[in-house]
C-alpha cells in the first residue's frame, strides 16, 4: 500500500494511492493514518479495504507528513562511502546518528532558511518507518520491525553543522528541514530497500544519481544497531543517509538560495518538490 495523508496542514485526510496513482479518500474507513496503525495487524486492516470503492481525490492540495504522530526522527551521516569521500571524511567504523529536532513537513511544502543562513544544502535519503516496539533486536529480524519506507529531504545549514561546535543537530534541526513523503510505502511492496535509484534536482539540474546499493550500512543493520541504544516505537523514522552530489561536494561549493526548487525522489516512494524561501516568520507554523 501507499499510504497519504492530503489537505491543508492541521486538517489532513487519510488517503491511499491506487495502481493508477490516484489518491483515493480513506476517511470513511478511519479518522487519520496514526502510528498506532502501522503495524502489521492495523496495516493488514487497511489492506482488506476496496480501494476501488473510495472516492478519488481530485489534484490533493497538499501532501502532509503520511501518517500523524511522527516520533524520533534520527538519522544516519556518512553512510555512502562515496558521498564520505565527496566531503573528505572517512567512512565511521560504526553509524553516525544525530537527531532532527524540527517538526516534519509535508513533501511539497516551503523549505525556510535560517536567519542569514548562506550554506544551506540538500540531502535526497531513505526513510525507514517503524512499525513495532523494536528494542534490542536481532539482524536477522530486524526487517519485521519496518512498517515501511518514504523519502526524506535531510536539509542541511552546514555552517552550523560543521563550523558552529558540538553535534551536528544544530544545523540539521532548523525549521521546514523535515520534508517526509509524500507518501509511505508498506514494506510489502519494497522487494529490496537495497536497490532503490534515488535523485535530487536543484532548479532542473540534477546533483544526486546514486542507489540505496551503495549504502554502507543497510536498513536491517541500522534498525538492529539503532535498537541497541534507544528504543523505537511505532511512527519513529529513520533517515539512512545521502549518496554524492550535495552542494558542500560540489567544486566550489554550491548552496541554495531563495526561489531555488528542489525536487527529490526514490524510485517507487514518490517524488517532493519544495521551494526555498528566505527566513520570514509568516511562513512557518
Amino acid at each position: 500500500m501507499k499510504l497519504v495523508r492530503f489537505g491543508a496542514v492541521g486538517h489532513e485526510k487519510p488517503g491511499l494511492v491506487d495502481a493508477q496513482g490516484q489518491v483515493r479518500d480513506l476517511s470513511g474507513v478511519v479518522t487519520d493514518i496514526t502510528a498506532d496503525m502501522l503495524g502489521d495487524a492495523g496495516l493488514a486492516k487497511l489492506k482488506g479495504v476496496d480501494i476501488n470503492s473510495l472516492p478519488v481525490v481530485q489534484n490533493p492540495s497538499r501532501y502532509g507528513v503520511p501518517y500523524a504522530g511522527l516520533g524520533k526522527f534520527i538519522c544516519v551521516g556518512l553512510n555512502y562511502s562515496d558521498h564520505a569521500a565527496e566531503t573528505g571524511q572517512e567512512v565511521p567504523a560504526e553509524p553516525v546518528l544525530f537527531n532532527k529536532w524540527s517538526k516534519p513537513t509535508g513533501a511539497n511544502d516551503n523549505v525556510v532558511m535560517p536567519k542569514n543562513s548562506v550554506k544551506t544544502d540538500w540531502e535526497v535519503e531513505l526513510g525507514v518507518v517503524i512499525g513495532k516496539k523494536a528494542r534490542y533486536v536481532s539482524l536477522e529480524e530486524a526487517l519485521e520491525y519496518v512498517a515501511g519506507y518514504c523519502v526524506v529531504n535531510d536539509v542541511s545549514e552546514r555552517e552550523y553543522q560543521v563550523e558552529r561546535c558540538g553535534t551536528w543537530d544544530k544545523g540539521k534541526g532548523c525549521d521546514t528541514f523535515g520534508p517526509v513523503g509524500p507518501w509511505l510505502v508498506t514494506r510489502d511492496e519494497v522487494a529490496d530497500p537495497q536497490n532503490l535509484k534515488m535523485w535530487l534536482d536543484v532548479n532542473g539540474k540534477r546533483y544526486q544519481d546514486g542507489s540505496t546499493a551503495t549504502m554502507v550500512y543497510n536498513v536491517a543493520f541500522l534498525v538492529h544497531y539503532i535498537s541497541q541504544f534507544t528504543t523505537l516505537y511505532p511512527g519513529d523514522l529513520l533517515s539512512t543517509g545521502t549518496p554524492p552530489g550535495v552542494g558542500m561536494g560540489q567544486t566550489p561549493h554550491v548552496y541554495l538560495k531563495a526561489g531555488d526548487v528542489m525536487n527529490v525522489g526514490i524510485e517507487g516512494l514518490g517524488e517532493q518538490r519544495q521551494e526555498v524561501h528566505a527566513w520570514s516568520a509568516d511562513l512557518l507554523d
